[in-house]
């Protein structure tokens, strides 16, 4: 099991900036993958943005894509998700999610990873 906890959520004026941080416990060994999913009010959940674990290569929504920005460090089992110039339609709960890497990489942007965090609320509005 991965336990995953968020930070960093809160409100922001469009164009302004935001991070998102994850840390990940229990069997980080295992994980592939880590990344961010969202949730906007009466939407369904979707992919935002996914690193591999060993070597780094990072995947991206088109339409955060030049704006958001994944890392990870590997020592402390952590994963930021840095958001620049961020607009009223990234308005969402931000979920952390972490995986095994068994399904492929498309079917986890699909439909979702195995662990799990929280969420963490980001409001952008004026």
């Amino acid at each position: 099991q991965v336990q995953l906890i968020e930070s960093g959520g809160g409100l922001v004026q469009p164009g302004g900036s935001l991070t998102l941080f994850c840390t990940a416990s229990g069997r980080t060994d295992i994980m592939e993958y880590m990344g961010w999913f969202r949730q906007a009010p009466g939407k369904e959940r979707e992919f935002v943005a996914a690193i591999t674990w060993d070597t780094g290569v990072s995947y991206y929504k088109h339409s955060v894509k030049g704006r958001f920005t994944i890392s990870r460090n590997n020592a402390e089992s952590t994963v930021t998700l840095q958001m620049n110039t961020l607009k009223p339609e990234d308005t969402a709960s931000y979920y952390c999610a972490a995986d095994k890497g068994i399904r492929s990489l498309a079917t986890i942007m699909t439909y979702g990873m195995d662990y799990w965090g929280e969420g963490t609320l980001v409001t952008v509005s004026s």
